[in-house]
């Protein structure tokens, strides 16, 4: 089986990077649910047995703002895969390429530009 062409290899970079993206997301969705969860029991007076809500809300509040933290590079370097998924296309079309893979990542190049 021959090794996967530099199209091939950037398409699936980009791909991967947004598939992250979206993970990263979705983390962060559940920890703020959880923060909201704590944030509310804290209020409330509804201490665990174990009494450690406070130091777990702030635990919370910490992975929060560190997932949040890995946005701006994961932008960055999703930028950085699309402007080389963008060069290995126009050299795949100059060079013959296979259709296939053309067109597989243009429409992975459209899925990035969309986020």
């Amino acid at each position: 089986m021959p090794a996967p062409s530099q199209l091939v290899i950037a398409t699936s970079s980009v791909l991967r990077l947004l598939k992250e993206e979206v993970s990263y997301r979705k983390e962060l969705v559940d920890q703020e649910a959880k923060v909201k969860v704590l944030e509310e029991k804290v209020k409330s007076g509804q201490a665990s047995e174990d009494g450690n809500d406070e130091f777990m809300l702030k635990q919370q509040q910490t992975a929060v703002e560190q997932t949040k933290a890995v946005f701006q590079p994961l932008r960055t370097r999703i930028a950085d895969a699309v402007n080389k998924l963008e060069e290995q296309i126009a050299l795949g079309e100059g060079g013959g390429a296979p259709e296939a893979e053309i067109e597989q990542a243009k429409t992975v190049l459209a899925q990035a530009k969309a986020e």
